[in-house]
């Protein structure tokens, strides 16, 4: 296996003659695909294998399937090429390691959300390694530092980056050397795994902010129209029928606009055929959940739908749906990562906006981040129905057609 300069320093750093060893942890940052993960989880476990006998070490990751899918499914084989003996108990997310006469147990950490501290209390660590560190809240990570007590003990982090103003890079980044902790920048330059061709793929995916974060390594603010690649190229005429499926995605209001976009897969691409699009506060007419259940029938008309995909908080909607024969499927409404997708998915033609869907194309020109929000992303809460339910849709329906590929694994590693 060939390892760039900067794998091999990760590889290293802790081992006796490094200009490094005194440092108490390492970040590894910056772009995807940059040999951040393979080089940092096997550098981590070969020096608590080397460092430790009978202690417990824990394995972070947004959540527990993360850790398994992202980290051990790519490092658990070089290991056991190396010689170690690893045993994991799924039911108790422990793994069990053994080299030479040593082992130790790792265990598997899920850092969701704000609760997700609780389930490391009370643990004695002689060390730890966060994955994806930046989609961690604070408290779990702090918690998680706190419990590494053991004396030669250390962190790892490894991220992709987010805004700058993101509390990981201000409180850890921006404060390596405070904490003495080896920063690394990583682009993808840095993997020389990583072909020249899959180079292109990656550069050509994203856009925006997210090409600054995931293919450059920056760490910047999303700022300015969330789909700024959108223009009138990205408009198709309507197939010709027959298509292959058809889907109804649904952004539901009673004050606010609902919006709802009919979809048919055609030629391995999804296209927005139709939509229909109502402001009760521009008419000055609410609509009943009947009366949009009937509007729906009208959109669709005599094609079977396999689906009508409707945010989950629009539950008396979703119920007459349910009376009236539909087949209601409950939407991933994770913002960002579905717009991520969602431009992803557009820009490899993968779902098409067709000419009649005017509201959506509107929308495109119109959508923005809100430049008032440090430390997260959040888009304005204007002209976003159409481009709610376009989300849904990408989200549900047509991204899970790249699980494992391409389009998963970039929102996966991101968001998850």
């Amino acid at each position: 296996m060939v390892f760039s300069d900067k794998q091999r320093r990760v590889l290293t750093w802790w081992r006796p003659g490094s200009p490094d060893r005194e440092r108490q942890a390492i970040i590894c940052d910056g772009a995807v695909r940059s040999g951040k993960t393979l080089c940092t989880g096997l550098s981590f476990f070969c020096w608590a294998m080397s460092s430790f006998q009978n202690r417990s070490f824990a394995l972070c990751g947004r959540t527990i399937q993360a850790v398994r899918r992202n980290l051990l499914a790519e490092l658990m084989p070089v290991l056991n090429q190396m010689g170690f003996r690893c045993v994991e108990r799924t039911s108790k997310n422990v793994l069990q390691v053994r080299l030479g006469g040593r082992r130790n147990t790792f265990y598997l950490f899920g850092g969701k959300d704000e609760r997700s501290a609780a389930s490391i209390q009370g643990i004695t660590l002689a060390g730890a390694l966060l994955d994806e560190a930046a989609l961690m809240p604070r408290s779990f990570v702090e918690q998680t530092a706190a419990r590494c007590s053991v004396a030669g003990s250390r962190l790892w982090f490894s991220c992709n980056p987010e805004s700058p103003a993101h509390w990981f890079y201000q409180e850890w980044v921006r404060k390596a050397e405070e904490k003495n902790a080896l920063r690394l920048h990583f682009t993808m330059e840095d993997n020389p795994g990583l072909s020249g061709e899959v180079r292109r793929r990656y550069e050509n995916t994203f856009q925006g902010a997210f090409y600054r974060r995931f293919v450059l390594g920056e760490w910047v603010a999303a700022e300015g129209l969330v789909y700024d690649f959108f223009d009138e190229s990205f408009v198709r005429e309507v197939p010709e029928e027959p298509l292959e499926e058809w889907y109804v995605s649904v952004d539901y209001g009673t004050s606010n606009p609902t919006s709802m976009g009919l979809w048919g897969r055609k030629d391995g691409a999804w296209y927005r055929v139709a939509e229909y699009y109502y402001d009760a506060r521009a008419a000055r007419r609410q609509k009943t959940d009947e009366e949009y259940a009937g509007d729906l029938a009208g959109l669709v008309g005599a094609r079977a739908v396999r689906a009508v995909i409707v945010d989950p908080s629009a539950a008396s909607f979703c119920e007459t749906l349910r009376r009236r024969g539909w087949r209601v499927q409950r939407a991933d409404n994770r913002v960002v990562s579905g717009i991520r997708l969602t431009a992803q998915l557009l820009k490899s033609g993968k779902i098409v906006i067709c000419r009649g869907c005017d509201n959506a194309v509107r929308e495109f020109g119109l959508y923005r981040w809100d430049e008032r929000y440090q430390g997260q992303d959040q888009v304005c809460k204007e002209n976003d129905h159409a481009m709610d339910e376009i989300r849904y849709f990408a989200a549900t329906v047509a991204g899970k057609e790249g699980r494992g590929g391409m389009f998963a694994g970039c929102v996966e590693r991101g968001v998850f």
